[in-house]
């Protein structure tokens, strides 16, 4: 028998004061969720929602591990598992996304939530586990601080607090006529053109137009594509998503021969008015690595980078995993996939990067 289908009858694992561990199902959605909402650290992407996206984007098999005592949750920990002829087996707390990992009541249920981690990571035989804490959570753990999130303040004013030339280049863009528009799933395609072209510029595989229908469609009260346009051309794109007061940017992409006219500054210079307007505290511009292109980009705004603690509980031989595009192995791969056409990059990128947590 699976986990999965023993979790309802037998706990992975049982804490000394009463508390148990179980994979969560659909029945526990409900309480999963309640918990979640209330918890201070839980961020966007914990909530029960996402599991769905997984498993209808990617096929992928969620293991949600609830820790409840007494009947009463106390701490849950969202792992995708992930079985690649690329990097083997994997289980990743969350793939795809920026952020996740557990959130507990204490320590103690934090650390029993890790050990069933990884007693189901050592029985499915996954070459590593991979926990993307916004924090420090497991001191003892191997840990990469590879990312920041770059997080900007919002408030009153917010024009006047913007460095002099990200204003001109605002200006430049509106007064070259680039327009913008934001919606629902109707700006998909439009988004997703965009997407799909710069990924392959940047030589990475792009995810599937399903991913984002599937997410937009989870949840349509707090994302929002924001397109802008030359002439009717879509030239940038942003897909945002909202958790309490907290507007995040996680996918965003423009079209490199309309760089000269500045369209992704009109682009963020509209997401910030969107998400003042709509009364959000924080942009969160999504993860970078520290002084490349994307980090400079986001630092002109008045953000600051705040680290990232990516940390494994299992790895094989002690190695700490690098999956990311800077790791000199994938150097050929990537230019390669530069030089694709792009109607061959958009129709094998999905099935590649769908292995790629």
């Amino acid at each position: 028998m699976m986990v999965r289908e023993l979790a309802r009858q037998q706990p992975i694992a049982e804490g000394a004061g009463g508390s148990a561990v179980t994979v969560a199902l659909d029945v526990d959605s409900t309480d999963w969720d309640a918990f979640v909402l209330e918890h201070d650290e839980a961020t966007g992407y914990h909530e029960w929602g996402w599991r769905r996206v997984f498993e209808r984007a990617f096929g992928h098999q969620p293991v949600y591990l609830m820790g409840r005592h007494g009947g009463r949750v106390v701490g849950v920990l969202p792992l995708v598992y992930i079985n690649s002829i690329l990097f083997g087996r994997t289980l990743t707390s969350l793939p795809f996304v920026n952020y996740a990992g557990v959130i507990a009541e204490s320590d103690g249920v934090a650390r029993e939530l890790l050990d069933a981690a990884v007693q189901i990571g050592a029985r499915r035989r996954c070459r590593h586990i991979e926990l993307r804490h916004t924090a420090r959570r497991f001191p003892d753990l191997p840990c990469r601080q590879h990312k920041v999130a770059m997080l900007l303040p919002l408030g009153e004013q917010m024009w006047e607090r913007l460095d002099r030339k990200v204003r001109n280049q605002i200006r430049k863009a509106q007064k070259s006529g680039l327009t913008v528009e934001s919606g629902g799933v109707d700006l998909l395609q439009d988004f997703y053109g965009v997407f799909a072209r710069n990924m392959r510029d940047l030589g990475t595989p792009v995810y599937s137009q399903r991913f984002f229908a599937e997410a937009v469609q989870t949840f349509p009260e707090r994302t929002r594509f924001h397109v802008v346009r030359v002439e009717g051309r879509p030239v940038a794109a942003a897909l945002t998503y909202r958790t309490r007061a907290i507007i995040e940017v996680p996918w965003a992409s423009s079209v490199r021969d309309y760089n000269n006219l500045c369209p992704n500054h009109l682009l963020y210079w509209s997401i910030i008015e969107f998400a003042v307007s709509g009364g959000c505290d924080v942009l969160d511009f999504g993860r970078s690595t520290p002084n490349e292109g994307t980090y400079n980009f986001k630092a002109q705004w008045g953000a600051l980078p705040v680290a990232l603690h990516w940390e494994y509980p299992l790895t094989v031989d002690g190695v700490v995993p690098d999956t990311t595009p800077a790791n000199p192995k994938f150097r050929i791969a990537i230019e390669l996939w530069k030089k694709l056409p792009l109607s061959l990059a958009a129709r094998l990128g999905p099935r590649i990067v769908r292995s790629i947590p």
